[in-house]
């Protein structure tokens, strides 16, 4: 099962960036032992990584096994059912790395599969870790109606966002910068709160990264915007917002701070995600930005777990990867 579901979630990446609102996808069909079709999907309305995967191979197609990173889709949208031309072609075997939460697939396309005889594997562990990190922007919006949440933040080493003056620039190096603006590229939207607007009047699109797309730049708070501003103003409860965001195809959501945003998001369990870049640098005191503020737990029984942390260094500084809720 590993080399070729390990394949499948290669060729889905191909497709990142460019898939929205559909999930990324990859798929492998293997004959005795041997590759004879790959496909992904790569944008709205072009064919899906399975029928990419099943023309490949044609006829050989016919008692072969498929390996899938999504369950095929059972409904019919800009393209045909997937789960109907895995059937037509003749496989006898599905491996699928996760279940599609789309209320018009969610188990459907298992169904259909098992219905005309095709065994039906569904992978467990790594592979399906891997799967769901790879869509857990799709899969947040597909269970939850709403975006996924990142909060990214650039902070010294004792944990401050800037020095006690309000001084950000650079917290962290060119490195981490470039970084920031390919997650943003990759980001349906990103958002500051008022007072990063005003204070810093921060720009918040794709720079120098080959973006194939900006993302929507968005304001959380209470008007006016600076003069000038074309960012987007966004002034109603976190929970409607990100709900009416959701139904327009807002997938992913890049928060970017400050200080006062991203502590309403923590305390009201709305950050899926956590990207924090450490800069080998101390500010002291107690009078510079934290990583977030306002009230915080009151006892570590109070505290909220994350989970999944990774370690990645970027020049001389260090980028921490957790999260807070699973996709």
């Amino acid at each position: 099962m590993s080399v070729p579901l390990e394949r499948a979630l290669e060729l889905a990446e191909r497709g990142r960036g460019t898939t929205r609102p559909n999930p990324m996808v990859g798929a492998v069909v293997v004959r005795d032992g041997e590759v004879v079709g790959e496909g992904w999907h790569e944008r709205p309305g072009e064919p899906h990584a399975e029928a990419m995967a099943l023309a490949a191979a044609g006829e050989r197609a016919r008692g072969a096994t498929l390996y899938v990173t999504l369950e095929p889709c059972a409904h019919l949208g800009r393209t045909p059912p997937c789960a109907d031309a895995v059937v037509a072609a003749g496989i006898s075997h599905v491996v699928a790395a996760i279940g599609d939460p789309d209320p018009r697939t969610n188990g459907q396309g298992f169904e259909r599969l098992r219905a005309a005889g095709i065994e039906v594997e569904i992978a467990e562990g790594d592979f399906a870790r891997q799967a769901r990190r790879q869509n857990e922007a799709f899969l947040t919006w597909a269970t939850k109606g709403r975006p996924f949440v990142t909060y990214k933040a650039a902070m010294t080493l004792d944990g401050r966002l800037a020095a006690a003056g309000g001084d950000a620039r650079w917290v962290s190096g060119e490195e981490s910068r470039r970084r920031v603006h390919e997650l943003r590229a990759a980001s349906d939207a990103v958002a500051v709160g008022m007072g990063t607007a005003r204070a810093d009047e921060p720009r918040l699109d794709a720079r120098g990264v080959g973006a194939v797309r900006q993302p929507r730049r968005l304001v959380f708070g209470q008007g006016p915007l600076p003069d000038g501003s074309d960012l987007e103003l966004v002034s109603g409860p976190l929970d409607e917002e990100l709900a009416r965001l959701a139904g327009e195809e807002v997938q992913s959501l890049l928060l970017e701070g400050g200080p006062t945003l991203a502590g309403a998001f923590l305390r009201a369990g709305l950050i899926d995600k956590l990207l924090l870049f450490v800069a080998p640098k101390l500010v002291g005191g107690d009078d510079a930005p934290p990583l977030f503020a306002g009230p915080g737990a009151r006892s570590l029984a109070e505290s909220v777990p994350v989970g999944e942390l990774e370690v990645e260094q970027l020049g001389d500084d260090l980028l921490l990867t957790a999260y807070l809720n699973e996709p």
